[in-house]
């Protein structure tokens, strides 16, 4: 029996490249060390990975600033979805409950979440 899915804990740039390119559909949380509704966020990704069987990485572009850049990262947290290795949505208003997130899923890769 494999683990249930959760988040990864991504270093820098080269980490979330691979992680990317390691996955078909990948969503990605930006998050700062201080800020609460990125802590708030994090349980909740895990029940959406758990759910939806979507990898989800986390990486704190003030640990690689040149992932502030490469994202044009306003405000946290921020969540950035790919497919083949290709951004395809982004979503940056605060924090987000699971049903949130999972609608943002099935609207953008509605092939890819896992029904239960």
């Amino acid at each position: 029996m494999t683990d249930p899915p959760r988040p990864v804990h991504l270093e820098d740039d080269a980490d979330l490249e691979a992680f990317i390119d390691t996955h078909d559909v990948a969503l990605i949380e930006c998050y700062t060390s201080g800020c609460s509704m990125c802590q708030a966020m994090e349980p909740v990704l895990g029940n959406v990975a758990r759910e939806t069987g979507i990898p989800i990485g986390l990486v704190n572009p003030g640990d690689d600033l040149a992932l502030l850049e490469r994202f044009d990262i306003r405000s946290v947290p921020a969540l950035f979805l790919f497919r083949d290795g290709t951004q395809i949505a982004q979503i940056a208003e605060g924090f987000l409950g699971g049903d949130e997130v999972v609608s943002f899923l099935e609207t953008h890769v509605p092939g890819a979440v896992a029904s239960e």
